[in-house]
């Protein structure tokens, strides 16, 4: 089946072509031949045609007209190739730093050095320092001594004890020796002297221990280090070595 109709579809095919190439003229059989007179023929109304010569039609005026230029914009400057953005520079903001302040004391200033001070320090101002004076009374003592060797000492130690009388160590340079009291007045050891006396005591005497000294004080009460090392340097010899130190609370 399928060969007969492919037999029928080349026999159309050789058919039409022999037809269209007018191999079956003489069968009667060919295409329509279409010329130049037969076209005219088939045109309606000829005459209406009618033939413009080229090259008299004026431009036509049309919306695309070229517009007017415009003035170009201003070229930036062109920047320079490699080169770093410039940076502000830091401005520097100078900062006082304050120093603490706290209060500073050296004691035990005698009344020579305490002359020197206030000359070294006299062109400070009244408030930034000040000498304070410290009064101590002087000091008498009941003494027995010097005696030449220790067994002496040692003799009079045993004749105190059966008299019943206390006694301690004289110290400093009244060694070796006894003290038989302390006093902070002459008036009050003398009276106890005369005491002792009454009891037997018979080579005892009235010394004094300690004279009468006012002694000062260096005082800052509110100074930085910065004017502590300065008093400590207009001050010089008068003042010991690191004796200014923080104030006792």
């Amino acid at each position: 089946m399928l060969r007969i109709v492919f037999l029928l579809l080349l026999l159309a095919n050789a058919g039409y072509y022999l037809w269209s190439h007018g191999h079956l003229a003489g069968l009667g059989l060919a295409p329509v031949l279409q010329s130049e007179p037969q076209r005219l023929e088939q045109q309606i109304k000829p005459e209406a045609l009618s033939f413009d010569k080229p090259g008299a039609a004026e431009p036509q005026e049309s919306a695309a007209a070229e517009p007017e230029l415009a003035e170009p914009a201003p070229e930036a400057p062109a920047k320079p190739l490699n080169k770093p953005e410039s940076k502000p520079e830091p401005v520097a903001v100078a900062k006082e730093l304050k120093e603490p302040e706290s209060c500073y004391q050296a004691s035990g200033i005698e009344e020579r050095q305490a002359d020197s001070i206030r000359r070294a320090l006299a062109a400070k101002p009244k408030a930034d320092w000040e000498l304070v004076a410290s009064h101590q009374n002087g000091r008498w003592m009941v003494y027995m001594g010097k005696f030449p060797d220790t067994e002496f000492l040692d003799r009079k130690r045993g004749e105190l004890r059966l008299m019943n009388i206390d006694f301690d160590r004289a110290g400093g340079g009244f060694e070796p020796g006894l003290s038989l009291g302390r006093f902070s007045t002459e008036e009050a050891a003398q009276r106890q002297l005369a005491t002792f006396t009454r009891q037997g005591v018979r080579t005892a005497r009235v010394v004094q221990e300690r004279p009468e000294l006012t002694t000062y004080a260096l005082r800052l009460p509110k100074a930085t280090p910065s004017f502590r090392n300065e008093v400590a340097a207009l001050a010089g010899k008068n003042l010991l070595p690191k004796a200014l130190q923080a104030c006792p609370k």
